[in-house]
């Protein structure tokens, strides 16, 4: 058995949500631990999300009348029918009060909002959304920067019974019209501009190219950020967002069923057009209210703050901390500009307790030798979140060692798919080097084979083999849900494949190896990319680095190419000292038949290496949406590459 590397105590231990949670419900399990909750939580869903429903104080102005209607197949689950709520309201509770949001922009200016000013900010934004014929069902959409207004315009819309979605304005035309072209919004939020790495990005003629080809637009509602009123390239239609916020109104909210459309989701697209998933007003709060109270130990007035753009589906689960009565902290511009200490700056000065980010950030952020306990006082900080890609061991020292020691180190995986986790922290449990602490409470997940038949201590693919709250109510136009089957019931009958290839360990622990999609497979033995990365990562010399699997000699053969810092090459020596570090932390099998120096590494818009891609160019074949990418002149350093054919 592992040592951990963290081990919960005092007040964090004994005053968390989930151990008050526990002891209220010790009477119906056999055991007073987590595993004996977790056991609960699987076995006896409707007393466990019955229970969730209570603990957070879900607002419905209509009872449920029954927990769950489970049917004989996953897609047939209906969860708390006959309730009626609206997700604003719970995010908006009258009983919250002082600060709500507080925003920080690249340039360093600090805006702050109180519970009462974002009430009536919202209450003003949904008059007008009325004016223009918005209600239940509509979609809204907003090309906005990660705002206090990208937030307010979600609320104004979900108070009607709108249906949000969004996309960062660093998408382009082509990519937001994939997106927002499919679902035929009748309003739409736009910036413009943002501001990045020390730079103006202007947005006014993206706007104008999307705002003539969404047939269907009643109205653009402009979001200045780069001048206050901008006279250039504005759209006929539009109408600037302050003029919004001149009435006093009354806040009103529609109630509407549990399962009433909230937001339409889009997956990554780098394979073809984005599907649109859309997800369920009462699924995405109740999950969001479990994950936050129970695992993150979100409490009242307390700061909390997610490095994360509109595009991401983290922004979304960052904005429901609101009905916690969280304090948001918002960001939005490079987390290197002007130098990586800018976001613990912000840490400190608004005494942050949970800190999230990415794998990559902290990895780059190990790499440019920033410490953040030299430079801040974090004494506040409890939890640090990590997602979009495994982290790996070494990165659990960084923060160990350089953040801070006392604090929970929470690795997370999920997906858009469900808008929340499988895997996530827990402030009762200890943290294992390399390990995600545990399987969220409710979430039956397992680790299958290709028999598919449940295994421990061993890589397989993870499923989910029960219903939960969050899946998604349908995929936009699938009408008999065949993309929705397609995309994660074909693998297993009545599965849930999520396509991690990963492992539950013997602490009951979760590791993600990768995405099954991308597993390397040579000689027949199942290689998880995430195991190369965890190696390649720990030189000093390496940034990042991306390994496919390429056809080769009628088998397959692991290829890794490497970006380097400036000033350092690929020489004989590198790659010896690479060679040599994979074999003897991964396995011989882990050993690339070649490695290759690339001046950049292609990645989705939000931060995701995009391995299936690179792999696809290798082969000759051509990427169906480079839209999806967020430099898609990266891929054209794996073309025609002379060192494949060797």
């Amino acid at each position: 058995m592992k040592t951990p590397i963290w081990t919960p105590s005092g007040e964090l231990l004994e005053q968390s949500n989930l151990q008050d949670f526990l002891n209220s419900h010790s009477g119906k399990l056999n055991t007073k631990d987590y595993k004996g909750l977790y056991e609960w939580s699987i076995n006896q869903p409707e007393d466990f999300w019955e229970a969730c429903w209570h603990y957070s104080g879900i607002r419905a102005t209509t009872n449920y009348k029954q927990v769950l209607h489970s049917g004989e197949k996953m897609l047939d689950a209906r969860w708390f029918e006959g309730a009626y709520l609206n997700f604003a309201d719970n995010l908006l509770r009258p009983e919250y009060d002082g600060s709500a949001i507080v925003f920080y922009s690249e340039t360093g200016s600090r805006e702050e909002l109180s519970w009462k000013e974002l009430r009536r900010n919202v209450a003003s934004v949904a008059n007008c959304l009325k004016q223009y014929g918005v209600g239940p069902g509509d979609r809204v959409v907003g090309l906005l920067p990660n705002r206090p207004e990208a937030v307010i315009a979600m609320l104004a819309s979900a108070s009607l019974g709108a249906v949000w979605s969004s996309c960062s304005p660093d998408f382009g035309t082509k990519g937001v019209l994939d997106r927002f072209g499919q679902i035929n919004p009748k309003v739409m939020f736009a910036t413009d501009g943002y501001f990045y790495n020390g730079k103006k990005i202007d947005c006014l003629k993206t706007v104008n190219a999307i705002t003539t080809k969404l047939e269907n637009l009643e109205a653009l509602i402009l979001v200045p950020y780069l001048d206050a009123e901008p006279n250039r390239d504005i759209p006929s239609n539009s109408v600037f967002y302050h003029d919004l916020l001149r009435e006093s109104v009354k806040l009103e909210f529609t109630p509407l069923p549990f399962d009433h459309p909230l937001y339409i989701m889009y997956s990554s697209g780098t394979t073809g057009v984005p599907k649109c998933i859309i997800h369920g007003a009462g699924g995405t709060l109740i999950q969001h209210q479990k994950e936050h109270l129970l695992h993150c130990n979100i409490k009242p007035q307390k700061p909390v703050f997610y490095f994360t753009t509109t595009g991401w589906m983290m922004w979304n689960w960052i904005v429901s901390t609101l009905a916690s009565g969280a304090k948001l902290i918002l960001f939005d511009g490079s987390p290197f500009y002007p130098d990586p200490g800018v976001l613990w700056r912000i840490a400190e000065q608004e005494q942050l307790t949970l800190f999230g980010t990415s794998a990559k950030y902290l990895s780059a952020l190990e790499k440019v030798g920033y410490i953040p306990k030299k430079q801040v006082s974090l004494s506040n900080l409890n939890i640090l979140l990590s997602t979009g890609s495994p982290l790996a061991p070494a990165s659990y020292d960084f923060v160990y060692q350089k953040v801070k020691e006392d604090l929970q180190l929470s690795s997370i995986a999920g997906g858009t798919e469900l808008i929340s986790c499988f895997a996530i922290g827990n402030p009762i449990l200890p943290v294992y080097r390399g390990e995600i602490q545990c399987r969220g409470l409710g979430m039956k997940m397992e680790i299958f084979d290709d028999k598919g038949e449940s295994i421990r201590e061993h890589k397989g693919e993870l499923v989910c083999t029960a219903p939960f709250p969050s899946m998604p109510i349908s995929f936009w136009d699938d009408p008999d849900n065949c993309k929705y089957k397609t995309a994660y019931f074909n693998r297993y009958p009545n599965v849930w494949c999520h396509g991690d290839y990963a492992e539950l360990t013997a602490n009951d622990g979760v590791v993600i190896y990768g995405r099954s999609d991308a597993i390397l497979n040579p000689g027949g033995v199942r290689i998880g990319t995430a195991e190369i990365y965890r190696v390649v990562e720990q030189f000093d010399e390496v940034i990042e680095g991306i390994a496919i699997a390429q056809e080769w000699d009628n088998d397959i053969r692991v290829v890794l190419f490497i970006k380097l810092i400036e000033g350092t090459q690929l020489d004989q020596k590198l790659e010896k000292r690479l060679k040599k570090s994979i074999r003897d932390q991964a396995s011989p099998r882990h050993v690339p038949a070649k490695i290759i120096e690339v001046p950049d590494i292609p990645r989705t818009r939000s931060g995701k290496i995009v391995e299936i891609a690179v792999r696809d160019v290798v082969h000759g074949k051509s990427i169906l949406n480079t839209e999806a990418i967020a430099n898609p002149e990266a891929l054209e350093y794996f073309r025609n590459r002379s060192e494949l054919g060797e």
